[in-house]
């Protein structure tokens, strides 16, 4: 985490002060459900939360010497709490606190998450629902095709955020999940109840089967999601700054007054923000294949997994955070251009209704073989300007001899494209919703 690329919420949440406050309060639920089963004297847990605090230089300078950071933070209350610090812990392994602390913030960071997502939901569905029969033209293979809306390209982007959030919602799940079960998940030194009252009090559920860590699929799906999402950030961000080129200019990040483009020429405007997101994204993604690594531990655990997840569980929830921000704040404040749409739209004389004119001609009673032949040399002669497609086919008499001219006229009629387009948003958005 660098603080360039990060928002004070979630870098908080992976904060040591942070990371130490959960593992006390673990410890705690654990010592109250212990001493209700009567296997530790009553007292400790409200010891433990009356004196016990997080010393952050003590800690470090006993892991110094231990090597060990539980056995290090263990200690630490020791020496805080007295005495009865020797019930603290009782029939515990280290993973029970780290890995039960884990699933705590990578719940609370999918929250932050999905709150990301909201906004930008909201963001997407006000420019789809402002641009809808905005008439822009298609590309395929970067190459004109047919007409579509800039407001079905807003709403092809709210459905693909949409899917996410679901996808993140059961990833969730995925890693909610509370393992207090001992060495090596067998429950031989603590009752499953202290596992389930843990789990209860921090919203998460008891892993129905553990071994000394919490199963690491869990995790590779949880980020594995990160990555997709990430992917679709990337997937909005390289549309902005395609739309953006000055060859197209359909669409514009926001340039404020004070704003500069470039060192050395005074005249640029650059979709720097999207660039930003393109690379964050390659980032995020980048977390999925060390997480899927992770799955594969020796036995009932190595620690093979630490070292990794101390680093991508705070980067990748950390870098998406900002990214999410980041592009739903491009997404509201973006330049939309439609005139040059509309000069897009038409720099290929209409080349675009090509199918709608081979439709025409089939209607009519050509053949589809013949129909095609006759649409695509006529649009070849127009790609090399031999004149306007619309003339062109006007003065062929393979066409003329089946389509009047109403009917010619009707087929470069682009409101024609526009006809569906209200069963699209009522499919992504629902006849209900309306923009904010």
């Amino acid at each position: 985490m660098i603080p360039r690329y990060a928002r004070a919420e979630m870098t908080r949440l992976w904060a040591p002060e942070t990371k130490f406050e959960i593992w006390l309060e673990i410890e705690a639920l654990a010592c109250e459900k212990q001493e209700q089963l009567g296997t530790i004297p009553r007292g400790v847990a409200e010891k433990l939360r009356r004196h016990g605090r997080v010393d952050i230089p003590r800690i470090d300078a006993i892991e110094q010497e231990v090597r060990h950071d539980v056995v290090a933070f263990l200690t630490s209350l020791a020496e805080q709490v007295g005495e009865e610090a020797r019930f603290v812990h009782h029939g515990m392994t280290s993973s029970d606190v780290l890995d039960t602390c884990l699933a705590v913030q990578l719940t609370r960071a999918t929250d932050l998450l999905l709150k990301d997502l909201d906004e930008l939901l909201v963001a997407l569905r006000g420019r789809a629902h402002e641009a809808k029969d905005m008439i822009c033209i298609g590309r395929s293979h970067g190459i004109h095709a047919e007409p579509t809306t800039m407001g079905l390209k807003f709403a092809q982007a709210y459905a693909e955020f949409d899917r996410n959030r679901d996808r993140l919602r059961a990833a969730r799940a995925a890693v909610a999940s509370c393992k207090i079960s001992g060495a090596v998940g067998t429950y031989a030194s603590i009752s499953p109840e202290v596992e389930g009252h843990v789990a209860n009090q921090l919203g998460l559920a008891p892993e129905p089967i553990s071994t000394q860590v919490v199963p690491r699929d869990r995790h590779a799906m949880f980020f594995a999601t990160l990555a997709v999402i990430a992917s679709s950030v990337e997937r909005v961000a390289t549309e902005i700054r395609h739309l953006q080129r000055t060859e197209v200019r359909e669409v514009e990040e926001a340039f404020a007054e004070s704003q500069k483009g470039s060192s050395a020429m005074p005249h640029k405007r650059n979709p720097v923000l999207s660039e930003n997101l393109t690379g964050l994204a390659r980032l995020v993604r980048s977390m999925a294949v060390p997480a899927l690594e992770n799955v594969a531990l020796w036995h009932e655990r190595d620690i093979s997994h630490s070292s990794v997840e101390r680093m991508i569980a705070p980067d990748a929830t950390v870098t998406l955070d900002f990214a999410l921000a980041r592009l739903t704040n491009v997404i509201k404040n973006l330049v939309l251009y439609p005139e040059n749409m509309q000069a897009n739209l038409e720099r290929l004389g209409g080349l675009h209704a090509s199918q709608a004119v081979l439709l025409a001609l089939t209607e009519a009673g050509a053949a589809r073989e013949d129909a095609y032949r006759i649409v695509q040399r006529t649009a070849m002669r127009a790609w090399a300007k031999d004149g306007s497609f619309r003339d062109l086919l006007a003065a062929d008499p393979d066409v003329t001899a089946h389509l009047a001219p109403d009917v010619l006229d009707d087929a470069f009629d682009d409101a024609r494209h526009l006809r569906n387009v209200d069963v699209v948003f009522d499919r992504v958005f629902g006849t209900a919703v309306t923009p904010s």
